[in-house]
């Protein structure tokens, strides 16, 4: 079953718990039917995603407790819905990707090729970047 599949075809890697992300708020980016807005793009936020997205009417900055929303700083990392995450790239203004906790489903809205050009995973074997 792909649900718990990330866009490389792996298991699905956790995306983040402080703040606690997802949109069953379990730390990773899975989705499920109840998930309308596919809340699947393993984000890393910066000033200006977070910027871009106020200025469109998504304001991801002020807590929402009633969502248990913590509202967000540059570098949490969240769960994107993937058309959101989309507009930012149109605009020129695309947070970073951890792919490895991007779920499959992303995959419906954004070309991988698109998502790897802003990939921020780093290989297990961390040597190979030397």
């Amino acid at each position: 079953m792909d649900s718990d599949l990330n866009v490389l075809g792996e298991p699905l890697e956790e995306c983040g718990t402080d703040p606690l992300t997802g949109f069953y708020r379990d730390g990773c980016c899975t989705s499920g039917p109840e998930d309308l807005g596919s809340h699947t793009v393993c984000s890393v936020v910066t000033a200006e995603f977070l910027a871009h997205q106020a200025s469109v009417g998504n304001d991801l900055v002020t807590p929402r407790p009633e969502y248990s929303f913590p509202g967000l700083v540059p570098g949490d990392r969240w769960c994107v819905v993937a058309a959101r995450w989309l507009q930012s790239y149109h605009a020129g203004a695309a947070a970073p990707v951890v792919l490895a906790a991007t779920h499959v489903r992303a995959l419906e809205t954004i070309p991988l090729s698109v998502l790897r050009r802003h990939a921020v995973d780093v290989p297990p074997d961390a040597s190979s970047l030397a």
